[in-house]
Protein backbone atom coordinates (compact mmCIF):
# COMPACT_ATOMS: atom_id res chain seq x y z
CA UNK A 1 0.00 0.00 0.00
CA UNK A 2 1.24 3.55 -0.96
CA UNK A 3 0.44 4.69 3.36
CA UNK A 4 2.31 2.13 4.50
CA UNK A 5 5.44 2.60 2.22
CA UNK A 6 4.84 6.63 3.33
CA UNK A 7 5.22 5.08 6.76
CA UNK A 8 8.01 2.53 6.38
CA UNK A 9 10.19 5.30 4.38
CA UNK A 10 9.59 7.70 7.14
CA UNK A 11 10.50 5.68 10.01
CA UNK A 12 12.98 3.90 7.75
CA UNK A 13 15.01 6.87 7.50
CA UNK A 14 15.04 7.69 11.47
CA UNK A 15 16.24 3.67 11.50
CA UNK A 16 19.41 4.83 9.20
CA UNK A 17 20.06 8.26 10.90
CA UNK A 18 20.79 8.08 14.32
CA UNK A 19 21.34 12.26 13.79
CA UNK A 20 16.97 12.52 13.73
CA UNK A 21 15.76 13.02 17.17
CA UNK A 22 12.78 12.14 18.38
CA UNK A 23 10.62 14.97 17.50
CA UNK A 24 11.69 14.65 13.79
CA UNK A 25 10.63 10.99 13.70
CA UNK A 26 7.66 12.02 15.69
CA UNK A 27 6.71 14.51 12.69
CA UNK A 28 7.59 11.96 10.03
CA UNK A 29 5.61 9.83 11.37
CA UNK A 30 2.37 12.45 11.53
CA UNK A 31 3.40 13.48 8.12
CA UNK A 32 2.86 9.19 6.95
CA UNK A 33 -0.11 8.87 9.01
CA UNK A 34 -1.95 11.70 7.41
CA UNK A 35 -1.43 10.46 4.14
CA UNK A 36 -2.21 7.02 5.21
CA UNK A 37 -5.33 7.93 6.34
CA UNK A 38 -6.30 9.87 2.97
CA UNK A 39 -5.28 7.13 1.00
CA UNK A 40 -7.27 4.57 2.93
CA UNK A 41 -10.57 7.19 2.59
CA UNK A 42 -9.76 6.88 -0.92
CA UNK A 43 -9.45 2.89 -1.28
CA UNK A 44 -12.22 2.61 1.39
CA UNK A 45 -14.85 5.00 0.54
CA UNK A 46 -14.58 6.06 -3.26
CA UNK A 47 -17.02 8.90 -4.48
CA UNK A 48 -19.81 7.29 -6.54
CA UNK A 49 -19.35 9.27 -9.31
CA UNK A 50 -15.85 8.06 -9.38
CA UNK A 51 -14.92 4.55 -10.56
CA UNK A 52 -13.01 2.34 -8.41
CA UNK A 53 -9.59 1.33 -8.92
CA UNK A 54 -8.84 -1.91 -9.29
CA UNK A 55 -5.88 -3.05 -6.69
CA UNK A 56 -3.86 -5.49 -7.44
CA UNK A 57 -2.36 -7.21 -3.94
CA UNK A 58 0.36 -8.20 -2.81
CA UNK A 59 0.78 -12.13 -4.11
CA UNK A 60 1.31 -14.50 -1.32
CA UNK A 61 3.48 -17.46 -2.05
CA UNK A 62 0.79 -19.91 -1.92
CA UNK A 63 -1.67 -18.30 -4.44
CA UNK A 64 -1.34 -17.17 -8.52
CA UNK A 65 -2.44 -14.79 -9.89
CA UNK A 66 -5.13 -16.72 -10.93
CA UNK A 67 -6.02 -16.98 -7.55
CA UNK A 68 -5.96 -13.46 -6.74
CA UNK A 69 -9.55 -12.82 -7.68
CA UNK A 70 -10.94 -15.48 -5.10
CA UNK A 71 -9.61 -12.30 -2.28
CA UNK A 72 -12.20 -10.45 -0.39
CA UNK A 73 -11.85 -6.66 -0.76
CA UNK A 74 -11.38 -7.02 3.19
CA UNK A 75 -8.00 -8.72 2.42
CA UNK A 76 -6.40 -6.09 0.30
CA UNK A 77 -8.11 -2.59 1.85
CA UNK A 78 -5.92 -1.36 4.88
CA UNK A 79 -7.75 0.41 7.62
CA UNK A 80 -6.83 4.02 8.95
CA UNK A 81 -6.52 1.79 12.40
CA UNK A 82 -4.05 -0.91 10.66
CA UNK A 83 -1.79 1.81 9.10
CA UNK A 84 -1.32 4.10 12.59
CA UNK A 85 -0.53 0.64 14.44
CA UNK A 86 2.11 -0.10 12.09
CA UNK A 87 3.11 3.04 12.29
CA UNK A 88 3.30 3.35 16.08
CA UNK A 89 5.27 -0.02 15.99
CA UNK A 90 7.83 0.95 13.88
CA UNK A 91 8.34 4.13 15.51
CA UNK A 92 8.89 2.47 18.99
CA UNK A 93 11.41 -0.16 17.68
CA UNK A 94 14.08 3.00 15.72
CA UNK A 95 13.41 4.54 19.52
CA UNK A 96 15.07 1.24 20.52
CA UNK A 97 16.81 0.83 18.12
CA UNK A 98 18.91 3.76 18.31
CA UNK A 99 18.94 3.33 21.97
CA UNK A 100 21.07 0.43 21.74
CA UNK A 101 24.97 1.63 23.01
CA UNK A 102 23.76 5.05 23.49
CA UNK A 103 24.85 6.70 27.18
CA UNK A 104 22.21 8.03 29.50
CA UNK A 105 21.20 11.63 29.36
CA UNK A 106 22.62 12.91 32.54
CA UNK A 107 20.16 14.66 34.94
CA UNK A 108 20.32 16.47 38.18
CA UNK A 109 17.62 16.80 40.95
CA UNK A 110 19.01 20.16 41.87
CA UNK A 111 18.90 23.46 39.04
CA UNK A 112 21.75 23.49 37.19
CA UNK A 113 20.69 24.21 33.55
CA UNK A 114 19.30 27.44 34.67
CA UNK A 115 22.60 28.63 35.22
CA UNK A 116 25.41 26.88 33.52
CA UNK A 117 25.92 29.69 31.39
CA UNK A 118 26.53 32.25 34.21
CA UNK A 119 30.38 33.43 34.25
CA UNK A 120 30.94 32.05 37.27
CA UNK A 121 29.94 28.67 36.71
CA UNK A 122 31.66 28.56 33.38
CA UNK A 123 34.72 29.51 35.37
CA UNK A 124 34.48 26.85 38.29
CA UNK A 125 33.68 24.28 35.19
CA UNK A 126 37.23 25.47 33.42
CA UNK A 127 39.05 25.11 36.33
CA UNK A 128 37.94 21.62 37.35
CA UNK A 129 38.34 20.58 33.90
CA UNK A 130 41.58 22.39 33.25
CA UNK A 131 44.49 23.00 36.32
CA UNK A 132 42.55 21.87 38.94
CA UNK A 133 41.37 18.04 37.01
CA UNK A 134 43.84 15.59 38.56
CA UNK A 135 42.78 16.54 41.98
CA UNK A 136 38.82 16.79 40.69
CA UNK A 137 39.40 13.39 39.92
CA UNK A 138 41.13 12.02 43.07
CA UNK A 139 38.23 14.08 44.60
CA UNK A 140 35.60 12.23 42.61
CA UNK A 141 37.28 8.76 43.23
CA UNK A 142 37.30 9.12 46.95
CA UNK A 143 33.79 10.60 46.77
CA UNK A 144 32.55 7.30 45.36
CA UNK A 145 33.44 5.44 48.33
CA UNK A 146 30.21 7.20 50.05
CA UNK A 147 28.49 8.52 47.27
CA UNK A 148 25.47 5.61 47.64
CA UNK A 149 25.42 6.36 51.59
CA UNK A 150 25.33 10.17 51.51
CA UNK A 151 22.64 9.95 48.49
CA UNK A 152 20.58 7.84 50.32
CA UNK A 153 20.50 9.68 53.66
CA UNK A 154 19.80 13.14 51.39
CA UNK A 155 16.57 11.23 49.84
CA UNK A 156 15.16 9.67 53.32
CA UNK A 157 16.14 13.48 54.51
CA UNK A 158 13.83 14.42 51.47
CA UNK A 159 16.47 16.62 50.26
CA UNK A 160 17.82 16.16 46.31
CA UNK A 161 20.91 13.80 46.02
CA UNK A 162 23.09 16.14 44.22
CA UNK A 163 23.51 17.91 47.42
CA UNK A 164 26.12 15.96 48.28
CA UNK A 165 28.22 17.76 46.08
CA UNK A 166 28.44 20.19 48.82
CA UNK A 167 30.67 17.55 50.51
CA UNK A 168 33.01 17.70 47.14
CA UNK A 169 33.29 21.34 47.33
CA UNK A 170 33.69 21.61 51.02
CA UNK A 171 36.27 18.87 51.45
CA UNK A 172 36.93 16.94 48.64
CA UNK A 173 34.72 14.18 50.79
CA UNK A 174 38.05 14.03 53.28
CA UNK A 175 36.75 12.98 56.42
CA UNK A 176 39.93 14.52 58.08
CA UNK A 177 39.97 17.55 56.64
CA UNK A 178 40.58 20.37 58.64
CA UNK A 179 40.31 24.39 57.98
CA UNK A 180 42.40 27.37 58.81
CA UNK A 181 38.86 28.22 60.92
CA UNK A 182 38.91 24.84 62.89
CA UNK A 183 36.26 23.31 60.35
CA UNK A 184 36.69 19.71 60.27
CA UNK A 185 35.15 16.72 58.42
CA UNK A 186 33.17 16.12 54.67
CA UNK A 187 31.09 18.37 55.59
CA UNK A 188 33.50 20.78 57.42
CA UNK A 189 31.38 21.59 60.76
CA UNK A 190 32.54 24.23 63.26
CA UNK A 191 32.46 22.78 67.00
CA UNK A 192 29.61 24.67 67.98
CA UNK A 193 27.51 23.66 65.04
CA UNK A 194 28.46 20.29 64.93
CA UNK A 195 27.22 19.63 68.73
CA UNK A 196 23.98 21.69 67.87
CA UNK A 197 22.86 19.05 65.30
CA UNK A 198 23.64 16.17 67.86
CA UNK A 199 27.16 15.34 67.20
CA UNK A 200 29.83 14.21 69.93
CA UNK A 201 32.60 16.42 70.18
CA UNK A 202 34.98 15.93 72.39
CA UNK A 203 38.53 14.69 73.42
CA UNK A 204 37.87 11.29 72.60
CA UNK A 205 35.80 11.52 70.00
CA UNK A 206 34.95 13.66 67.13
CA UNK A 207 31.76 12.73 65.11
CA UNK A 208 32.44 15.41 62.30
CA UNK A 209 35.28 13.05 61.09
CA UNK A 210 32.75 10.05 60.85
CA UNK A 211 31.33 10.30 57.32
CA UNK A 212 28.00 8.54 58.10
CA UNK A 213 27.15 10.56 61.41
CA UNK A 214 28.19 13.91 60.16
CA UNK A 215 25.95 13.34 57.12
CA UNK A 216 23.24 12.70 59.26
CA UNK A 217 23.77 16.12 60.77
CA UNK A 218 24.20 17.67 57.57
CA UNK A 219 21.40 16.57 56.38
CA UNK A 220 19.34 17.80 59.37
CA UNK A 221 21.41 21.38 58.95
CA UNK A 222 20.58 21.59 55.54
CA UNK A 223 16.91 20.50 55.86
CA UNK A 224 16.32 23.16 58.37
CA UNK A 225 18.32 25.91 56.27
CA UNK A 226 16.19 24.77 53.27
CA UNK A 227 12.76 25.33 55.29
CA UNK A 228 14.22 28.87 56.57
CA UNK A 229 14.82 30.10 52.98
CA UNK A 230 12.67 27.71 50.59
CA UNK A 231 15.51 27.60 48.16
CA UNK A 232 18.04 24.98 48.14
CA UNK A 233 20.58 27.41 46.55
CA UNK A 234 19.93 30.31 49.18
CA UNK A 235 20.24 27.38 52.44
CA UNK A 236 23.55 26.46 50.38
CA UNK A 237 24.68 29.59 50.80
CA UNK A 238 23.87 29.83 54.91
CA UNK A 239 25.48 26.59 54.93
CA UNK A 240 28.83 28.52 53.59
CA UNK A 241 28.50 32.07 55.19
CA UNK A 242 25.83 31.61 58.18
CA UNK A 243 22.12 31.81 58.04
CA UNK A 244 22.30 35.10 59.98
CA UNK A 245 24.32 37.07 57.15
CA UNK A 246 21.62 35.59 54.32
CA UNK A 247 18.66 36.54 56.42
CA UNK A 248 19.89 39.92 56.88
CA UNK A 249 20.83 40.81 52.83
CA UNK A 250 17.55 39.46 52.43
CA UNK A 251 16.36 41.58 54.57
CA UNK A 252 18.19 44.38 53.91
CA UNK A 253 17.41 44.34 49.64
CA UNK A 254 14.29 43.60 50.24
CA UNK A 255 13.02 46.04 48.00
CA UNK A 256 15.72 45.20 45.14
CA UNK A 257 14.66 41.60 45.63
CA UNK A 258 11.04 42.01 44.67
CA UNK A 259 9.76 40.19 41.73
CA UNK A 260 12.73 37.61 42.22
CA UNK A 261 11.83 33.76 43.89
CA UNK A 262 13.24 30.56 44.60
CA UNK A 263 17.20 29.70 43.32
CA UNK A 264 16.82 33.30 41.40
CA UNK A 265 17.02 35.20 44.80
CA UNK A 266 20.08 33.99 45.82
CA UNK A 267 21.92 35.04 42.34
CA UNK A 268 20.18 38.28 42.80
CA UNK A 269 21.51 38.64 46.34
CA UNK A 270 24.89 37.69 45.18
CA UNK A 271 24.87 41.14 42.57
CA UNK A 272 24.82 43.10 45.96
CA UNK A 273 28.00 43.55 47.71
CA UNK A 274 26.71 42.16 50.49
CA UNK A 275 27.70 38.53 50.68
CA UNK A 276 31.56 37.46 51.09
CA UNK A 277 33.24 36.66 47.80
CA UNK A 278 33.53 32.98 49.13
CA UNK A 279 29.74 32.81 49.94
CA UNK A 280 29.00 34.63 46.12
CA UNK A 281 30.90 31.68 44.24
CA UNK A 282 29.88 29.27 46.55
CA UNK A 283 26.76 27.95 44.58
CA UNK A 284 28.62 28.69 40.99
CA UNK A 285 31.09 26.46 42.42
CA UNK A 286 28.23 23.67 43.46
CA UNK A 287 26.59 24.06 40.14
CA UNK A 288 29.89 23.29 38.01
CA UNK A 289 31.14 20.28 40.92
CA UNK A 290 27.42 18.72 39.72
CA UNK A 291 27.89 19.49 35.93
CA UNK A 292 31.21 17.96 36.02
CA UNK A 293 31.18 14.90 38.03
CA UNK A 294 27.62 13.52 36.81
CA UNK A 295 29.47 13.28 33.39
CA UNK A 296 33.20 13.29 34.04
CA UNK A 297 34.10 11.71 30.89
CA UNK A 298 32.69 14.81 28.61
CA UNK A 299 35.29 16.91 30.38
CA UNK A 300 38.48 14.69 30.33
CA UNK A 301 37.97 13.48 33.81
CA UNK A 302 39.14 9.72 34.66
CA UNK A 303 37.28 8.31 37.89
CA UNK A 304 38.24 5.11 39.50
CA UNK A 305 35.68 3.76 41.45
CA UNK A 306 36.48 2.09 45.15
CA UNK A 307 34.16 -0.04 47.23
CA UNK A 308 31.26 1.57 49.33
CA UNK A 309 31.82 2.76 52.76
CA UNK A 310 29.96 -0.44 54.76
CA UNK A 311 31.08 -1.81 57.75
CA UNK A 312 29.39 -4.53 60.13
CA UNK A 313 29.59 -3.11 64.44
CA UNK A 314 30.47 -4.69 67.92
CA UNK A 315 30.17 -2.90 70.95
CA UNK A 316 33.69 -3.14 73.36
CA UNK A 317 34.52 -2.01 76.80
CA UNK A 318 35.87 1.23 77.68
CA UNK A 319 39.87 1.88 76.44
CA UNK A 320 39.88 -0.54 73.79
CA UNK A 321 42.73 -0.26 71.55
CA UNK A 322 41.72 -0.33 68.18
CA UNK A 323 44.87 -2.47 67.41
CA UNK A 324 42.72 -5.20 69.41
CA UNK A 325 39.36 -4.09 67.13
CA UNK A 326 42.33 -4.85 64.28
CA UNK A 327 43.33 -8.00 65.74
CA UNK A 328 40.03 -9.59 66.31
CA UNK A 329 38.39 -8.58 63.04
CA UNK A 330 41.68 -9.96 61.13
CA UNK A 331 42.54 -6.69 59.54
CA UNK A 332 44.71 -4.09 58.90
CA UNK A 333 44.94 -1.39 61.89
CA UNK A 334 44.54 1.11 59.00
CA UNK A 335 41.30 -0.19 57.70
CA UNK A 336 40.17 0.05 61.27
CA UNK A 337 41.29 3.35 61.98
CA UNK A 338 39.69 4.42 58.58
CA UNK A 339 36.25 2.81 59.47
CA UNK A 340 36.66 4.54 62.99
CA UNK A 341 38.18 7.82 61.87
CA UNK A 342 36.00 9.94 64.86
CA UNK A 343 38.18 8.14 67.46
CA UNK A 344 40.56 9.96 67.82
CA UNK A 345 43.06 8.71 70.92
CA UNK A 346 43.65 5.00 68.90
CA UNK A 347 41.55 3.60 71.73
CA UNK A 348 37.52 4.30 73.00
CA UNK A 349 37.12 6.27 75.26
CA UNK A 350 37.74 5.45 78.90
CA UNK A 351 33.93 6.44 80.35
CA UNK A 352 31.47 4.02 79.03
CA UNK A 353 31.10 0.98 76.41
CA UNK A 354 31.78 2.22 73.09
CA UNK A 355 30.18 0.58 69.35
CA UNK A 356 33.61 -0.28 66.76
CA UNK A 357 33.16 -0.31 63.46
CA UNK A 358 34.87 -4.00 61.23
CA UNK A 359 34.53 -4.98 57.91
CA UNK A 360 31.73 -6.44 56.78
CA UNK A 361 31.02 -10.11 57.07
CA UNK A 362 33.64 -10.27 60.32
CA UNK A 363 30.93 -9.77 63.29
CA UNK A 364 29.78 -13.60 63.54
CA UNK A 365 33.80 -14.53 64.52
CA UNK A 366 34.84 -11.26 66.16
CA UNK A 367 33.46 -11.78 69.62
CA UNK A 368 35.23 -15.17 70.22
CA UNK A 369 38.29 -13.57 69.03
CA UNK A 370 38.62 -10.41 70.96
CA UNK A 371 38.12 -12.65 73.88
CA UNK A 372 41.05 -14.45 73.09
CA UNK A 373 43.04 -11.94 73.12
CA UNK A 374 45.67 -11.55 76.00
CA UNK A 375 45.26 -8.70 78.71
CA UNK A 376 48.41 -7.26 77.41
CA UNK A 377 46.45 -6.95 73.72
CA UNK A 378 43.73 -5.09 75.45
CA UNK A 379 45.80 -3.00 77.97
CA UNK A 380 45.72 0.24 76.61
CA UNK A 381 47.80 1.89 79.59
CA UNK A 382 50.61 0.78 82.06
CA UNK A 383 50.08 2.87 85.30
CA UNK A 384 52.69 4.24 87.50
CA UNK A 385 52.88 6.47 90.39
CA UNK A 386 54.68 9.83 90.23
CA UNK A 387 57.78 10.53 93.04
CA UNK A 388 59.31 13.64 94.40
CA UNK A 389 60.54 15.91 91.54
CA UNK A 390 59.45 13.96 89.09
CA UNK A 391 57.86 16.09 85.49
CA UNK A 392 56.40 15.54 82.48
CA UNK A 393 59.55 15.26 80.40
CA UNK A 394 61.17 12.90 82.75
CA UNK A 395 58.04 10.17 82.99
CA UNK A 396 58.00 10.88 79.41
CA UNK A 397 61.37 9.90 78.53
CA UNK A 398 61.70 6.88 81.11
CA UNK A 399 58.65 5.24 79.00
CA UNK A 400 58.99 6.25 75.45
CA UNK A 401 56.96 8.49 74.61
CA UNK A 402 56.35 12.11 73.61
CA UNK A 403 55.50 14.61 76.31
CA UNK A 404 52.82 15.79 74.06
CA UNK A 405 51.95 12.00 73.64
CA UNK A 406 51.81 11.75 77.72
CA UNK A 407 50.00 14.94 77.86
CA UNK A 408 47.09 13.53 75.60
CA UNK A 409 45.92 11.13 77.95
CA UNK A 410 46.90 13.02 80.84
CA UNK A 411 45.30 16.20 80.94
CA UNK A 412 44.85 16.58 84.34
CA UNK A 413 48.37 16.10 86.04
CA UNK A 414 49.46 18.20 88.73
CA UNK A 415 52.55 20.45 89.09
CA UNK A 416 54.02 22.74 91.85
CA UNK A 417 54.86 26.40 90.77
CA UNK A 418 58.67 24.49 89.61
CA UNK A 419 57.21 22.72 87.02
CA UNK A 420 57.38 19.59 89.26
CA UNK A 421 55.09 17.21 89.68
CA UNK A 422 52.60 16.51 92.76
CA UNK A 423 53.85 13.26 94.16
CA UNK A 424 51.72 10.33 94.83
CA UNK A 425 50.04 10.99 91.54
CA UNK A 426 48.87 8.08 88.76
CA UNK A 427 49.64 8.97 85.68
CA UNK A 428 48.62 6.48 82.46
CA UNK A 429 51.64 5.61 79.82
CA UNK A 430 49.83 4.53 76.64
CA UNK A 431 51.03 1.49 75.18
CA UNK A 432 53.16 1.86 71.71
CA UNK A 433 49.89 -0.01 69.97
CA UNK A 434 47.46 3.04 71.21
CA UNK A 435 50.16 5.54 70.31
CA UNK A 436 50.81 4.25 66.88
CA UNK A 437 46.68 4.50 66.18
CA UNK A 438 46.24 7.68 67.50
CA UNK A 439 45.49 10.79 65.64
CA UNK A 440 47.53 14.22 66.29
CA UNK A 441 45.13 16.64 66.21
CA UNK A 442 44.00 19.54 68.46
CA UNK A 443 41.34 19.64 70.87
CA UNK A 444 38.07 19.36 69.34
CA UNK A 445 36.05 21.08 72.16
CA UNK A 446 38.51 24.32 72.07
CA UNK A 447 36.52 26.72 69.58
CA UNK A 448 39.42 28.80 68.10
CA UNK A 449 37.58 31.75 67.10
CA UNK A 450 38.16 35.32 68.69
CA UNK A 451 41.70 36.43 69.40
CA UNK A 452 41.71 36.36 73.12
CA UNK A 453 41.02 40.38 73.46
CA UNK A 454 38.38 39.64 75.59
CA UNK A 455 36.91 37.06 77.67
CA UNK A 456 33.20 36.48 76.68
CA UNK A 457 30.50 34.12 77.94
CA UNK A 458 28.75 31.72 75.20
CA UNK A 459 25.63 30.16 74.46
CA UNK A 460 25.13 27.51 72.07
CA UNK A 461 21.49 27.93 71.10
CA UNK A 462 19.52 24.58 71.23
CA UNK A 463 16.19 23.89 68.98
CA UNK A 464 13.29 25.93 70.38
CA UNK A 465 15.00 28.97 72.33
CA UNK A 466 14.60 32.24 71.53
CA UNK A 467 16.45 35.54 72.28
CA UNK A 468 14.14 36.38 75.38
CA UNK A 469 14.55 32.56 76.51
CA UNK A 470 18.33 33.04 76.32
CA UNK A 471 18.40 36.48 78.06
CA UNK A 472 16.12 35.57 81.00
CA UNK A 473 18.57 32.68 81.44
CA UNK A 474 21.26 34.53 81.96
CA UNK A 475 19.65 37.68 83.68
CA UNK A 476 20.34 40.27 80.67
CA UNK A 477 18.25 41.67 77.86
CA UNK A 478 17.25 40.79 74.38
CA UNK A 479 18.50 44.63 73.80
CA UNK A 480 22.27 43.43 74.83
CA UNK A 481 21.98 40.39 73.08
CA UNK A 482 21.72 42.07 69.59
CA UNK A 483 24.07 44.47 70.51
CA UNK A 484 26.76 41.86 71.73
CA UNK A 485 26.10 39.99 69.10
CA UNK A 486 25.28 42.87 66.30
CA UNK A 487 22.06 41.32 65.34
CA UNK A 488 19.49 43.43 63.79
CA UNK A 489 16.81 40.70 63.97
CA UNK A 490 15.88 38.30 66.51
CA UNK A 491 16.29 35.46 64.27
CA UNK A 492 19.00 33.19 65.47
CA UNK A 493 19.03 29.02 64.68
CA UNK A 494 20.19 25.65 66.67
CA UNK A 495 24.05 25.41 66.88
CA UNK A 496 24.66 29.36 66.88
CA UNK A 497 26.77 30.53 69.67
CA UNK A 498 25.55 33.23 71.04
CA UNK A 499 27.72 35.78 73.09
CA UNK A 500 25.56 36.56 76.32
CA UNK A 501 27.92 38.41 78.80
CA UNK A 502 31.53 40.00 78.92
CA UNK A 503 33.16 41.98 76.04
CA UNK A 504 31.79 41.10 73.25
CA UNK A 505 34.65 41.55 70.63
CA UNK A 506 34.41 42.13 67.07
CA UNK A 507 35.22 38.71 66.34
CA UNK A 508 33.56 36.90 69.16
CA UNK A 509 30.45 38.72 67.94
CA UNK A 510 31.29 37.54 64.25
CA UNK A 511 31.29 33.97 65.45
CA UNK A 512 28.09 34.20 67.15
CA UNK A 513 26.40 36.04 64.03
CA UNK A 514 27.20 33.18 61.87
CA UNK A 515 30.88 32.37 61.60
CA UNK A 516 30.04 29.38 63.83
CA UNK A 517 26.81 28.03 62.21
CA UNK A 518 28.38 28.34 58.89
CA UNK A 519 30.57 25.13 57.51
CA UNK A 520 33.16 26.04 55.03
CA UNK A 521 36.38 24.48 54.46
CA UNK A 522 38.17 27.83 53.52
CA UNK A 523 36.95 29.27 56.78
CA UNK A 524 37.69 33.18 56.79
CA UNK A 525 38.32 34.20 59.90
CA UNK A 526 42.39 34.13 59.35
CA UNK A 527 45.07 33.36 61.66
CA UNK A 528 44.13 34.53 64.33
CA UNK A 529 41.02 33.19 64.79
CA UNK A 530 42.70 29.86 64.69
CA UNK A 531 45.05 30.32 68.10
CA UNK A 532 44.51 29.45 71.90
CA UNK A 533 44.74 31.63 74.37
CA UNK A 534 46.01 30.83 78.23
CA UNK A 535 45.53 33.04 80.86
CA UNK A 536 48.75 33.10 83.27
CA UNK A 537 47.84 31.62 86.78
CA UNK A 538 49.60 32.31 89.84
CA UNK A 539 52.94 30.30 90.11
CA UNK A 540 53.08 29.45 86.22
CA UNK A 541 56.36 29.58 84.14
CA UNK A 542 56.63 29.78 80.50
CA UNK A 543 58.24 26.19 80.48
CA UNK A 544 55.16 24.76 82.16
CA UNK A 545 52.85 26.38 79.79
CA UNK A 546 54.64 25.38 76.97
CA UNK A 547 54.87 21.59 78.23
CA UNK A 548 51.18 22.15 78.76
CA UNK A 549 50.61 22.48 75.38
CA UNK A 550 52.84 20.64 73.76
CA UNK A 551 54.76 23.60 72.85
CA UNK A 552 58.49 25.66 73.66
CA UNK A 553 59.06 28.64 75.68
CA UNK A 554 60.56 30.03 72.31
CA UNK A 555 57.38 29.57 69.85
CA UNK A 556 55.93 31.47 73.10
CA UNK A 557 57.79 33.89 73.09
CA UNK A 558 57.57 34.80 69.65
CA UNK A 559 53.60 34.58 69.38
CA UNK A 560 53.46 37.31 71.92
CA UNK A 561 56.39 39.17 71.17
CA UNK A 562 58.21 39.27 73.82
CA UNK A 563 61.60 38.95 74.77
CA UNK A 564 62.22 37.06 78.43
CA UNK A 565 60.78 34.82 80.72
CA UNK A 566 58.90 37.03 83.01
CA UNK A 567 55.09 36.64 82.98
CA UNK A 568 52.39 37.70 85.75
CA UNK A 569 49.32 36.49 86.71
CA UNK A 570 46.45 37.42 84.92
CA UNK A 571 48.46 38.22 81.24
CA UNK A 572 46.88 36.44 78.14
CA UNK A 573 49.55 34.53 75.84
CA UNK A 574 48.99 32.75 72.74
CA UNK A 575 50.01 29.76 73.41
CA UNK A 576 49.03 27.98 69.65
Amino acid sequence: MKSEHLAERAVGRSHSSNRLDVLTRASLVIIALSTASCQTARVSSPPASVPQPVVQPALSPELNPADSAALSKDTVDLTQSEVTGEAVRMFRDSIAADSIGAPDEPSWDIDVRSYETHARVEFYVNLFKGSAKDRFSAWLTRGSRYDEMIRRKLREGGLPEDMTYLALIESGYNPHAYSRAAAVGIWQFMTATARGTGLRVDWWVDERRDPVRSTDAAVKFLGWLHEQFGSLYLAAAAYNGGPGRVSRGLTRYADDLEGTSGDDTFFALAEKSYLRSETKDYVPKLIAAALVAKEPARYGLRIEKVSPFVFDTFKVGPSTPLTAVAKASGASLATIMELNSHVLRGLTPPADSFVVRIPTGSRDSFGAAFGALSAAERTAFTRVTTKKDDTRDRIAGRHDVSTKQLLWYNRSLKATKRGRLVAGQTVLIPSPAVVAAALDVPDPAVERYGSGGGRSATHVVKRGESLGLIARKYRTSVAQLKRLNRLKKGMIFPGQVIVVSGSGSRSAARSATGKTGRASSNGSNGTAAARRVHVVKSGESLGGIARKYGSTVARIQRLNSIKGTAIRAGQKLIVG
